[in-house]
């Protein structure tokens, strides 16, 4: 039987940027919505969502990574504003944005689908947003309450980090969330 695993790419969070996120998260949960957090230490920046994989798959994935990095420097992001997806009438996700040397991200992003897209994995068909997930909306929410919520967080800013590795990590779901581990990191050269 082949041994397969849930994968996706990401960039990690530095501690300091975790613990803005957590504060964020306590105002919201201060709103009482109905909403599954994630825990702060497993936010990160997905630059892509592989499904599951076979083990032997890993190098390939690697190998891709690998390919996409190069001419990447390291690159500065600022996590800042706060929104949701789909929309503030029917949200099901929370949200923070990314600011900083966008362009880069992007670049690095396409990259890197492109490289995947050569060793098999389907290209992506909406565009890359990329964001922080907080949480997800398990409930109705009235929109103008989480409206207000939004508005008395639209400032939030968690300060600029140094992005020099994007990082294939390994999701176990668990009935208390979703558990990640690193498997191999790449280096921006």
């Amino acid at each position: 039987m082949t041994e397969t695993f849930r994968a996706f790419v990401a960039i990690d969070l530095p501690d300091s940027v975790r613990s803005s996120l957590a504060g964020a998260q306590q105002k919201l949960k201060s709103y009482g919505f109905r909403i599954k957090w994630v825990r702060p230490q497993s936010i990160h920046l997905t630059l892509k969502f592989l499904g599951n994989i076979d083990v032997a798959q890993s190098d390939a994935v690697v190998g891709a990574m690998n390919q996409a990095a190069k001419g990447f420097a390291a690159l500065a992001l600022a996590p800042s504003g706060m929104g949701v997806f789909p929309n503030a009438r029917r949200p099901r996700v929370v949200w923070v944005g990314i600011g900083g040397q966008l362009d880069r991200l992007k670049n690095l992003q396409r990259a890197l689908e492109a490289q995947l897209a050569d060793v098999g994995f389907p290209r992506e068909s909406r565009p890359f947003k990329g964001h922080l997930t907080l949480g997800r909306v398990k409930g109705k929410i009235a929109a103008h309450r989480l409206q207000t919520a939004l508005d008395d967080l639209g400032n939030f800013e968690a300060g600029s980090f140094e992005v020099n590795q994007i990082i294939l990590f390994k999701s176990q779901l668990q009935s208390s969330g979703a558990v990640y581990s690193r498997v191999q990191q790449v280096t921006l050269e």
